[in-house]
């Protein structure tokens, strides 16, 4: 039994492939204004990375933003569903389930068997979300793997209180001219968001073991600002974070194709 997952978010289409509940091929692409077209491209993509036919397979899910215009995915799956799923999939111990993508973060606390207790999501706002670091690291001329590295150097905390992409670019130009050291800058960023997405998690109550997934879980630097922010907890990085909501879209077609 082949099955697929995909994840269409505002920036990236992240699409899985199982085979008889085996993970054999992840992508990524871009979303683009066309989401059906972005995530058919993503599966044509995994497809061949798997060295099967598009055509063979037989349950395809869709989570993410976007997943409502995917018309040939029998199963569409919230992104809340999708996440649990997966997180509870990659590590089963998890409690609380935090997703940081480009555009949103979201918060899941499960139970027993991977079942949804509660959770909550931020607001539409970059500045709790990965589109706040990519604003500010090319603000700072910086690759976003550079960026997240030199944070891990920093010696100040530097409180940034604009919570607004727009305004806290300002500020970064302002501590740019200050001559403020980039890692002090840097780790500031990841301070404010973190702050952001820490407030989200707290509304549901932190229980361990916690884990992270999302795009956002690879930058080091926002991993130890949040572990921080949300009292010094352990974080776990789910393996292939970025593919959270895709696996977990994947593992429910897979639910569905075993029950049908």
């Amino acid at each position: 039994m082949l099955v697929a997952g995909i994840d269409v978010g505002a920036k990236n289409v992240h699409a899985v492939l199982l085979r008889d509940g085996v993970p054999i091929a992840r992508v990524v692409v871009a979303s683009g204004f066309d989401h059906e077209g972005s995530a058919g491209r993503g599966l044509d993509e995994a497809a061949a990375l798997a060295g099967v036919r598009k055509e063979d397979i037989d349950r395809v899910a869709a989570t993410g933003a976007g997943r409502k215009a995917l018309v040939f995915a029998a199963d569409q799956p919230t992104e809340i569903a999708a996440d649990a799923r997966g997180a509870f999939a990659l590590f089963p111990p998890a409690r609380t389930v935090i997703d940081v993508g480009a555009d949103e973060a979201r918060a899941i606390r499960l139970g027993p068997g991977g079942k949804v207790v509660d959770f909550a999501i931020n607001e539409k706002c970059a500045a709790g979300a990965g589109a706040f670091v990519e604003a500010m690291s090319r603000a700072l001329e910086m690759s976003l793997e550079e960026f997240a590295r030199v944070s891990l150097d920093s010696t100040e905390v530097i409180p940034m209180n604009a919570q607004c992409t727009v305004f806290a670019e300002s500020e970064v130009v302002s501590l740019i001219h200050a001559n403020t050291p980039p890692a002090d800058i840097a780790r500031a960023v990841h301070d404010a968001m973190a702050g952001r997405v820490s407030t989200v998690v707290r509304r549901i109550g932190i229980e361990d073991p916690v884990v992270l997934g999302g795009g956002t879980a690879l930058n080091a630097g926002f991993v130890k600002s949040l572990s921080c922010a949300l009292g010094g907890v352990a974080i776990q990085v789910l393996g292939e974070a970025p593919y959270l909501g895709a696996h977990g879209a994947a593992l429910i077609a897979w639910d569905a194709a075993q029950g049908a």
